[in-house]
């Protein structure tokens, strides 16, 4: 399924909301909120309805030795585009994610409309699959995840 990408802002506004996932209120209360500060109820669902598809997706981890490759598809390459892929090996050998982790950022990714998907939006589904995934969030690597993907995020 392919998703919008006022999506993206939805997911941004609950972040810098609601930091701990856990705590931010049910659907029904977060709609209602989230609507009466003007985003479109379309967009809300839609954002609400990813978020619980990541929580519940499971894949399970798998160890891989050092030497290992990743070796994306032809249509991966195409979606997801240099920047993205070069991306998510600098953050896998950083260290910040895990192979289990990158095979779910990059599931996220391909469901975007974006062709290719633009780095600044990739870098926010990478946020939200390690904030789902109750990751230890560094505030720099919040910093770059969030504020450098888009400027216009910073207050």
């Amino acid at each position: 399924m392919a998703y919008r990408i006022h999506m993206i802002d939805v997911l941004v506004y609950l972040f810098e909301n609601y930091y701990d996932l856990a705590a931010h209120p049910k659907p029904a209360t977060l709609m209602r909120k989230l609507t009466a500060i003007g985003f479109e109820a379309e967009e809300v669902s839609v954002a609400l309805d990813w978020l619980r598809e990541l929580k519940t997706v499971s894949i399970t981890e798998f160890t891989s030795d050092h030497r290992a490759q990743r070796i994306y598809t032809e249509d991966e390459q195409k979606k997801l585009g240099v920047e993205c892929l070069n991306f998510i090996i600098f953050l896998e050998l950083a260290g910040v994610v895990t192979p289990m982790l990158r095979e779910l950022i990059v599931e996220r990714g391909m469901c975007l409309n974006d062709d290719p998907v633009p780095l600044a939006r990739f870098k926010i589904i990478v946020l939200m699959v390690l904030w789902s995934r109750d990751q230890d969030l560094e505030p720099l690597i919040v910093e770059e995840l969030l504020y450098d993907a888009d400027p216009e995020l910073l207050h």
